[in-house]
């Protein structure tokens, strides 16, 4: 679905926002990307959407190379970013407008996952609260039925019933033949909803592996005292919340946000562990 080798990347010359990167996305799964404030996350979106071009290094994308913004590769390709505009037209202007780039576009899927936001049909798009804006933008991408659905922090603007409605209509979404990738900074948006996590961290992607893989390689676990066989751990009511080498095949949780911390600052011992630098 998405090959990235030895990608090189830069806004400023002196300052390379990804160096060497090698990242490698399957059809059939929700990816989470995550990394801090200023890692390069909606950089790497761009990349892949062909917004902006590498400095160097090769990206696919369904074989073909988003820079040259082909028509066959842009209507196979769902991008939602974090920061948008929409024009003063009321809603069925809008999809007579742009519907027509997406040749598997469903207007029924559309119509009924805006009544599941239950956002009004009959509203300029432009008059809508922020939300609702960032719902009805996930309901056309979703109903392009595009091969690569890409979304930049989708769940930001959302109140919390809206989250799970989000979730719930996300889970439903994906497909064998799908990619979805969805960047975030809120990590528990994504509690079981992904099935594979990407982190990215100084310069290149230290994690790229399944949540079966990482929980089978790792151990999430609430402990009263710190041992010796303890990777990673944060203080917690009655003890804490830790991380440790699965060597006994326990079952485990993945906590997104105990593994993005510990990548923080264990990330080589995390990568070792875990043997996946990169999962199809």
């Amino acid at each position: 679905m998405i090959a990235i080798q030895n990608l090189n990347f830069s806004y400023n010359k002196g300052r390379p926002l990804f160096k060497e990167m090698d990242l490698q996305l399957g059809q059939g799964h929700i990816y989470g990307l995550l990394g801090k404030n200023g890692a390069g996350k909606s950089t790497l979106l761009k990349n892949i959407a062909g917004l902006v071009y590498p400095d160097s290094g090769s990206i696919q994308v369904l074989g073909h190379n988003p820079r040259h913004r082909e028509p066959s590769l842009l209507s196979e390709i769902s991008f939602i970013p974090e920061e948008f505009y929409l024009p003063q037209v009321r809603s069925d202007k809008f999809v007579r407008a742009n519907a027509p780039f997406y040749p598997n576009f469903d207007s029924g899927y559309f119509r009924e996952l805006l009544g599941e936001f239950e956002i009004p049909l009959n509203q300029r798009v432009a008059d809508m609260s922020y939300g609702q804006k960032k719902k009805y933008l996930i309901s056309f991408g979703l109903a392009t039925n595009t091969k690569l659905i890409i979304m930049d922090e989708p769940t930001n603007g959302l109140d919390i019933p809206s989250k799970v409605q989000f979730r719930k209509i996300m889970a439903s979404a994906i497909t064998d033949e799908r990619c979805v990738l969805i960047s975030t900074h809120q990590v528990r948006d994504l509690d079981n909803l992904i099935d594979a996590v990407i982190i990215l961290d100084e310069h290149r992607v230290a994690v790229n592996a399944s949540v079966s893989s990482i929980t089978e390689n790792l151990c999430f676990k609430k402990v009263k005292e710190l041992s010796p066989e303890i990777i990673y751990a944060e203080p917690a009511i009655g003890g804490y919340n830790a991380i440790q080498h699965n060597s006994l095949g326990e079952d485990s949780k993945l906590d997104l946000e105990l593994l993005f911390n510990a990548v923080s600052q264990k990330q080589e011992t995390i990568t070792n562990l875990l043997h996946t630098p990169h999962y199809v």
